[in-house]
């Protein structure tokens, strides 16, 4: 069993088997291997994890979108008259099977990876998991059904213009677009072969990226020189034979967001859950900055509308034009053969303006870690397609569509729902900035930890500086409940310490409280004591607690208004010497009483 993996890979296929037969969803398929063929490799996976041959992978079943080579199954991209049988698998899944993962099978999508509504397909329109009568969203349809409905572990899927990232919004999962280049697209039929990226699906940020790293190169190569020019990599940079990950985030990241103008057309309540996540990010110890996107987005409409349309049909139009009576979606035959259209001088015009787009916009990387927006901007119904199936997945495109024009990493993370469905927002960074999206990910997925602190971490106080290193961010002014005393400790410089006497305190604790106080009332009575609480990442909080020096430690404190939050308290052996100031009321009045 693989440390991913949470059973053996015999069990894992038979379960995977039994729920595609219960969620009865023929169209997310478009071929499954046999059930016994299956087995049969699990069982050997079983015994060689049982010899102690390391699988990473092992115990996990996924899917592949079938514009991707798998060994044993025939790749159809959508067409079955274009269907061919693989000679061996694609790179990216012959990686996943050395590390033990099993393929199930191959999911439908949008004719050649054309598209980003998941309708475009003579194997049936896939249907949304959470509403059958709205879109999946494309191209990678099936492929973020199937880990929606629980059928596979994860699944892979190709992105040009989102198709990696609006199915799993539209599916309230997570999609991994990596860096332009960084996973092999050997065995893919391409889309747009300098554009196309292999992505990931999975329920969970950890095993999407640990199966994204797993397919990845370990010295990806130079971006592609029709993109190159217009990255923010540097020349000496990409003429290195390897390409090392960009720095690690900083304490205190900064996250860019569009404008407000730029945030409109979305569904109805998609902006208030916008704003919600925006929020959400800035509790996590994240700087959020507003800033004009208008360059990106102009470049969004080259993908489509511009000359680069002309590489989707050197990749199957000749085929279409070959094969007018085979099963071709009529949009995306309509959209390939368009693309014999451009010229070479068009082409290389598009090209010059991508580059004046790209100087004008991606120095929002220079300065910010990442990009958030949200992943696409509604949820149409399999109806709104059928009447305007170009519109519609135009519209779905506006935050997508630039990423790969420039090379750039990009991933989608749920983020609640909105009127029973999912919603979902993406960050975007820099070329080999995927690790860094990942750790902001993982920020935006963990809930801060709020600590409420009563002295040295106040603000305008020495160790505040400590919180906002660690990516704290100030939340509200609070008291505690009337069950508190306050002492100064002879510590160099004075600190405050706190502990509860009242209802729920140690004896050891009252007792120190009631006899140590030389210069106060002397009595154990409680009072409601002045603090902050502030919000902390996860990993932030973490660190805090493990560097705290005694005799301060981190406990549940009280609230006045009735909430529990951990803050700084003090062991109660520090107050033998120390001097109570409850009746100050906090730390501040003391500091001001001493001055006076």
């Amino acid at each position: 069993m693989s440390a991913l993996g949470s059973q053996g890979s015999v069990s894992r296929v038979r379960a995977a088997y039994a729920r595609i037969r219960e969620a009865d969803r023929p169209e997310v398929w478009i071929s499954v291997r046999p059930e016994p063929e299956v087995l049969a490799e699990a069982e050997q996976i079983d015994e060689r994890v049982a010899a102690g041959e390391r699988l990473p992978l092992a115990g996990l079943v996924f899917a592949v979108k079938d514009n991707i080579d798998v060994l044993g199954l025939p790749t159809t991209a959508g067409c079955a008259a274009y269907s061919y049988p693989p000679t061996q698998d694609a790179t990216c899944v012959a990686r996943l099977r050395a590390a033990g993962a099993i393929a199930i099978g191959k999911t439908n999508l949008d004719q050649f990876a054309t598209g980003l509504v998941g309708t475009r397909s003579p194997f049936g329109p896939v249907r949304n998991a959470w509403d059958p009568a709205r879109i999946s969203g494309g191209s990678s349809s099936g492929s973020a059904v199937a880990v929606a409905l629980s059928e596979v572990d994860f699944a892979l899927g190709t992105d040009t213009a989102g198709s990696g990232r609006v199915p799993a919004a539209l599916q309230g999962i997570v999609g991994v677009k990596p860096t332009v280049g960084s996973v092999p697209t050997s065995g893919v039929v391409p889309a747009c072969r300098s554009l196309d990226c292999v992505t990931v699906f999975a329920p969970e940020l950890a095993l999407a990226r640990a199966v994204a790293e797993t397919m990845a190169d370990p010295a990806p190569l130079p971006l592609a020189s029709s993109t190159s020019s217009t990255s923010r990599v540097s020349p000496a940079l990409l003429a290195s034979p390897v390409l090392p990950a960009l720095p690690a985030l900083p304490a205190r990241p900064r996250v860019a967001v569009p404008v407000a103008a730029q945030l409109t057309d979305l569904a109805e309540g998609w902006s208030e859950a916008f704003a919600a996540a925006v929020a959400r990010l800035r509790s996590c110890g994240v700087e959020i900055v507003e800033v004009d996107i208008s360059p990106l987005l102009e470049a969004a409409t080259l993908l489509y509308g511009g000359a680069f349309v002309a590489e989707r049909y050197a990749a199957v139009g000749a085929f279409i034009e070959k094969h007018p009576d085979a099963d071709l979606d009529p949009t995306v035959a309509a959209i390939v053969l368009a693309g014999a259209a451009p010229t070479a001088a068009d082409l290389f015009r598009d090209r010059e303006r991508l580059e004046r787009l790209g100087a004008e916009g991606l120095g929002v990387f220079d300065t910010c870690d990442a990009l958030l927006t949200p992943t696409t901007t509604g949820h149409p119904t399999l109806a709104e397609v059928a009447a305007d199936p170009v519109g519609v997945n135009s519209r779905l495109g506006r935050y997508t569509n630039f990423a790969n024009l420039f090379g750039l990493a990009a991933l989608a993370v749920p983020s609640g729902l909105v009127d029973g469905l999912p919603f979902g927002v993406m960050l975007t960074g820099a070329p080999h900035s995927d690790t860094a999206l990942a750790g902001l990910a993982a920020r935006f997925a963990a809930p801060p930890v709020q600590v409420a602190v009563f002295g040295a971490h106040l603000r305008g106080q020495p160790l505040n500086r400590q919180l906002v290193g660690l990516g704290g961010t100030f939340a509200e002014d609070v008291r505690t409940a009337p069950e508190y005393r306050l002492f100064a400790l002879r510590t160099v410089p004075t600190k405050p310490g706190l502990v509860r006497i009242g209802a729920g305190a140690s004896s050891s604790a009252s007792s120190s409280a009631s006899t140590s106080a030389s210069t106060g009332p002397g009595t154990a009575q409680g009072a409601s004591i002045a603090g902050e609480l502030w919000s902390l990442p996860a990993a932030g909080f973490a660190e805090l607690v493990a560097t705290l020096p005694p005799p301060m430690a981190i406990g549940p404190v009280a609230l006045a208004d009735g909430r529990t939050v951990p803050g700084f308290l003090c062991e109660p052996a520090a107050l033998d010497d120390a001097e109570d100031i409850t009746p100050t009321g906090g730390w501040r009045v003391h500091l001001a009483e001493g001055r006076e």
